[in-house]
């Protein structure tokens, strides 16, 4: 399936204003929900599912203390690559920019948390370059894998495939699950910090942050969560009734996981990225190409 450079460039540009404009309001409605569904799990009442924004809200009331100036600069630009590459994402861009702009994102909070000169956000940010190696390749086997039985690597052209993409890539899914655990930061690979207080309460790479700067930090990950959740619709864009409540069954099965297993140790985090991307994702693409494409 192809697709045409200069298609419609005003579609494209509304969706990623929709994009930037919603998705903050919907991630922080997830994770009320997700902290609603986390404390009626342990037997408690849990906080309102607006909570999220309180919280927002009252960090941008507070004053903006941070270690060293550039710990602003970095953050800013960890916002803003996970705003644009969500963007691009739901504009029906190359899925291999918004990764590069996913991982670029990543960089940013990992310079700040170094930035800080704090032993605790120094190990934080260790752990979370453990992470980014641990689930980037299973991520880019999602995009060989979408391309292969698609034949595009843009979003626009694999969210509207007719291709049952989730019968030809159940491996890759399964493995894409896996990740999305890691890149949601819910245990047992929340190694670098936690959204929950249920692990520790020194929180590791936002350890130094405060105010502001940690405001900005929530907001980036609604944004993320918004665009980890659109990538599992691309596994079922060939029924949209499906891929939602698929991804609302995910999103509970990572609720569930995060509050059944404790915190690994990063080495089993590192073996469980790697693992699932050779075995589940690699495999599965092998298959595909000796049985799908290479016909």
């Amino acid at each position: 399936m192809g697709h045409e450079p200069g298609g419609d460039l005003v579609t494209s540009i509304i969706t990623a204003i929709v994009f930037l404009i919603l998705a903050p309001l919907l991630g922080g409605l997830i994770a009320g929900i997700d902290r609603k569904v986390t404390a009626r799990m342990q037997g408690r009442v849990g906080p309102p599912v607006l909570q999220p924004f309180y919280d927002v809200a009252k960090l941008f009331e507070k004053e903006d203390v941070t270690v060293t100036p550039s710990q602003n600069l970095y953050i800013l630009a960890y916002l803003v690559f996970m705003a644009v590459s969500g963007a691009y994402f739901f504009a029906g861009g190359d899925f291999l920019l918004v990764i590069f702009a996913f991982t670029l994102a990543h960089i940013f909070i990992v310079l700040g948390a170094y930035a800080a000169y704090s032993p605790y956000s120094y190990i934080g940010a260790e752990r979370e370059l453990i992470t980014l190696m641990a689930y980037e390749p299973m991520v880019i086997l999602t995009a060989v894998g979408l391309y292969m039985v698609t034949g595009s690597f843009y979003i626009s052209d694999i969210a509207t495939s007719t291709v049952p993409a989730i019968l030809y890539l159940p491996g890759v899914f399964l493995g894409f699950l896996t990740i999305l655990t890691i890149k949601l930061r819910k245990s047992p690979f929340d190694i670098s910090t936690s959204h929950h207080a249920h692990q520790e309460l020194v929180k590791g790479l936002t350890t130094e942050f405060a105010g502001p700067v940690l405001g900005k930090i929530e907001i980036a990950h609604w944004y993320e969560t918004v665009v980890l959740l659109g990538m599992i619709y691309l596994f079922f864009g060939f029924n949209p009734v499906l891929a939602v409540v698929v991804i609302a069954l995910a999103y509970l099965l990572e609720i569930f996981i995060d509050n059944t297993f404790s915190r690994m140790k990063w080495q089993w985090t590192m073996k469980s990225g790697w693992g699932v991307a050779a075995i589940l994702g690699f495999l599965n693409l092998v298959i595909v190409y000796y049985y799908y494409v290479g016909v």
